[in-house]
C-alpha cells in the first residue's frame, strides 16, 4: 500500500470523518504534506465497503474541505455516479467535470481535491482494496492503475445497467440486519465486483495508456509467476513500498527473488516497457503530485524521493516531464487548491 493509516484503532467515526486527517506525532520533518484520509465506515458496517449518495454525504457536512477547497489523499477508492446536476473534482491537480451517466473514480494514493458537491446527485461508493477477491482484483487491473482515467463514460448500452446495479449496492447496504451479516457481505461484495467489471470495458478505459490496458497481461505465461503471483504484479507492490528508498531493477529483482532477466521480461509482458520505466514513472508520478502542492520546494521533493541533490532531480524531471519542477509547480498553482 502506498500511504499508511494514520486513524486511530476503535475510532468510533462515521464516513462523515472518512476523510479527516489527523496529526501523526511520528510523522517525518517535511514541507506540509497532503492530508493523508484512512477508511472509517460507521460503526457496524462490515468489510471496508461504505455506500452513500452525494447528495446525503453534502447534507451531513457544513464544514467539508471543499470551502474553501483542500487537497488531500485516501488509502481507498472511491466511485461516484453523477445521476443529476454536475461535479467538479480534482484529480492529481487537474480538474474534472463530472456530468450526469459519467462515473468519478478516484484511486488509492491519487491526489485529490473536492469542489462544492450541492449540484450534484448520484450514488457514492467506498471501498478499500482488500474489498476485492484477488482473481477479480487481477482481472481490474487495467481501472485500478494510477494511469487509468479518472472519469468514465460508460458504454451506452451498459449505462444503465450500471446505474441499476449502483443502486442495488446502495439497497444492500442499507439492508444490514435484514439478513444474515455472511449473506449481506456476500451479496454487496458480488454486486460491487459485477459493476467494477462492467465498468472496466468502458472506452474510455480501452484508450488509456498502454501500461494501464496490458497490466493485466500480467497473468499470461511470458510474465512468470512466484509463489502463485505474477511476478509484475508483486514488482508493481513493492514499488510501492519502496519507491522512495529503492531506485534499481537490481534491487527489486533481489527483493522479489527472481533475476533480473525475469523481472524485465515480465514488466515488458505487464507494462509494454522496461522496469527501469516503471520505477521512474511511478517516481514522476510522486514528483508531480507533490509539487502541485505550493509548500513542497524541489529540493524538498528530491530529499523526499531519494535523489542525491536537487540538481539531479531537476535533470530527471526535466527528461521525462519536459519542463523544470519550477516551471511545473507554476503551471499547477491555483488560486483555490
Amino acid at each position: 500500500m502506498m500511504v499508511n493509516r494514520r486513524h486511530p484503532p476503535g475510532s468510533e467515526r462515521g464516513f462523515s470523518d472518512l476523510l479527516v486527517s489527523r496529526p501523526d506525532p511520528a510523522a517525518r520533518a517535511e514541507p506540509d504534506p497532503v492530508p493523508l484520509y484512512g477508511f472509517q465506515p460507521p460503526v457496524g458496517t462490515p468489510y471496508g465497503l461504505e455506500v452513500t449518495t452525494v447528495e446525503d454525504f453534502h447534507a451531513d457536512h457544513d464544514d467539508w474541505p471543499w470551502n474553501p477547497p483542500r487537497p488531500g489523499r485516501a488509502t481507498f477508492h472511491y466511485l461516484i455516479l453523477v445521476t443529476e446536476g454536475e461535479l467538479r473534482h480534482d484529480v492529481d491537480h487537474v480538474m474534472r467535470t463530472v456530468a450526469p451517466g459519467q462515473w468519478l473514480w478516484v484511486r488509492p494514493g491519487h491526489v485529490q481535491c473536492w469542489h462544492d458537491p450541492s449540484a450534484a446527485r448520484g450514488p457514492f461508493i467506498l471501498f478499500e482494496p482488500e474489498a476485492l477477491r484477488p482473481d477479480i482484483a487481477h482481472q481490474l487491473a487495467p481501472v485500478i492503475s494510477h494511469d487509468a482515467p479518472a472519469v468514465l463514460t460508460p458504454h451506452p448500452a451498459d449505462a444503465s445497467w450500471l446505474e441499476q446495479t449502483a443502486l442495488q449496492l446502495l439497497d444492500e447496504h442499507r439492508a444490514l440486519g435484514r439478513r444474515p451479516l455472511a449473506a449481506h457481505h456476500a451479496l454487496r461484495c458480488s454486486l460491487l465486483e459485477a459493476l467494477l467489471l462492467r465498468l472496466a470495458n468502458s472506452p474510455d478505459v480501452a484508450q488509456a495508456p498502454v501500461a494501464a490496458k496490458n497490466a493485466s497481461s500480467a497473468n499470461n505465461a511470458d510474465a512468470r509467476h512466484l509463489g502463485g503471483t505474477p511476478v509484475y504484479v508483486r514488482f508493481l507492490d513493492a514499488l510501492e513500498l519502496n519507491y522512495r528508498e529503492l531506485h534499481r531493477v537490481d534491487d527489486y529483482a533481489r527483493l522479489l527473488g527472481c533475476s533480473v532477466r525475469t523481472l524485465s521480461r515480465a514488466t515488458q509482458a505487464g507494462a509494454g516497457t522496461g522496469a527501469r520505466q516503471v520505477i521512474d514513472q511511478r517516481r514522476l508520478l510522486e514528483a508531480r503530485r507533490l509539487l502541485g502542492h505550493a509548500r513542497w520546494t524541489a529540493r524538498a521533493v528530491a530529499d523526499h524521493l531519494g535523489f542525491t541533490d536537487t540538481a539531479n532531480f531537476g535533470r530527471f524531471f526535466r527528461q521525462h516531464a519536459g519542463l523544470t519542477p519550477a516551471a511545473y509547480a507554476a503551471r499547477q498553482a491555483a488560486p483555490d487548491c
